[in-house]
Formats: C-alpha cells, structure tokens, sequence
C-alpha cells in the first residue's frame, strides 16, 4: 500500500457513477462511523461512496486527523502531514474511480469538517463540487492557506447551538467568512443540539446535493 494511502470503505454506485460523496469522520472514530450516512445523502445510489479512516492513533483512542491542542488551531505538525497525506489520496481515489474533483462532494463531521475545509479550500487544492461540514470550524494554521478568491463553491455548514466541544460560534465565523468572499451557504444551526449531527439536517441534504451536481 502506498505511503500515502489511507483505509477506506466504498459504497458502490448502483450504475454508472454520476459523482463521488466522500465522508471525513470526526476525532476518535474510523471508517465505519459515517458509512451509514451514504445511503441517507445519496438514498439513489447516484454516487460513488467513499469513507476514509484518519492516519493517526493518538490518546485517548480511535483515529484522529490531528492533534487537538487549541480549538480553532489545529497542531501545525499533525495537520500538515495529514493534510499533505489525504491530499494525495484524494487525487488519487478521483484518478481510480474515475471521477473528477468537480463531481465529488467532500464532507466531514468535526475534525472531519475541519479537514473538509481544507481540503476543498486550501490554496492548489482541485475544487470539489461542494462541501459539508458539519460542527466543525475553518482552521488556521501556520503555512497553511485558504482560497477564496473566486470560489463560488457550494458550502452546507450545520452546527449545534448547544456544542459543548466546538462552539457555535465556529460555525457563525465559517458563515461569515463565505459570506464576506461571496458565497452563500446553505446555513443551519440546530437550537437543541450539541456536538452531533441533527438528523433534521441530514433530511434536507439529499436535495441540496442533487442540485449543486445537476
């Protein structure tokens, strides 16, 4: 297995794939923990599914995308290399499968969204066809860099308003910041909801992303 290679799961497409949905789990989980999300984004199997396991084994357990030192601020070391490492798996997963960046929507649940965001973002990354992110944040780091300008990517951010791990607010700054560079995303933040998904959410999605790859 390459160097750079990273331990996924893939749902197939019920024919001939008309897009790619891949998912980045969040801090301490793996592969299997947004599987299930494939069907409910995609219920007609449109889509190639793809769900990566992070690189890192770090305490207190499971994979992890990055060291956790200060929310907002990912450990420059950690996110670097992991960044550099699912970069080139990405490119690579869009060469085997056959489907290019601009047909892929890239999304991610907390550490996940985080590197949804850079992943989609980041200065000489390929643009995927859209983003979700979920309760997650737009990360800085030193050496790191966005791209905004131009972009008019699709963006879904849900949040929380209740998290007690990473504030709303990181979502109201994501909103803000799109918004600033001229971009509309589809914003929801859920009144009871902590650090988790709101199934609520997940029910509107499924149109959204038929209409961002029609």
């Amino acid at each position: 297995m390459p160097a750079d290679a990273l331990t996924h799961l893939i749902r197939p497409a019920a024919g001939k794939p008309e897009g790619m949905l891949v998912l980045l789990h969040g801090r301490g989980a793996d592969e299997r923990d947004l599987y299930p999300l494939l069907d409910l984004l995609d219920p007609g199997r449109r889509l190639v599914g793809v769900t990566p396991r992070a690189p890192l084994h770090l305490p207190p357990g499971g994979a992890h995308w990055y060291a956790v030192h200060e929310i907002g601020y990912p450990d420059p070391t950690t996110f670097s290399e992991t960044y550099a490492q699912a970069s080139s798996w990405l490119d690579r997963l869009a060469d085997e499968t056959g489907v290019p960046p601009a047909r892929t929507v890239l999304g991610g649940f907390s550490q996940g969204a985080v590197m949804t965001y850079a992943l989609g973002l980041g200065a000489g990354r390929p643009r995927p066809a859209a983003l979700v992110a979920l309760s997650g944040f737009v990360p800085t780091v030193p050496g790191f860099e966005l791209d905004l300008d131009g972009s008019h990517l699709p963006i879904a951010i849900g949040h929380g308003a209740l998290d007690p791990v990473i504030s709303v607010e990181w979502g109201r700054r994501a909103q803000r910041l799109f918004e600033e560079a001229g971009v509309e995303p589809l914003y929801r933040e859920s009144l009871y909801m902590g650090h988790s998904i709101d199934p609520g959410f997940l029910e509107e999605l499924p149109e959204w992303i038929d209409r961002v790859l029609s």
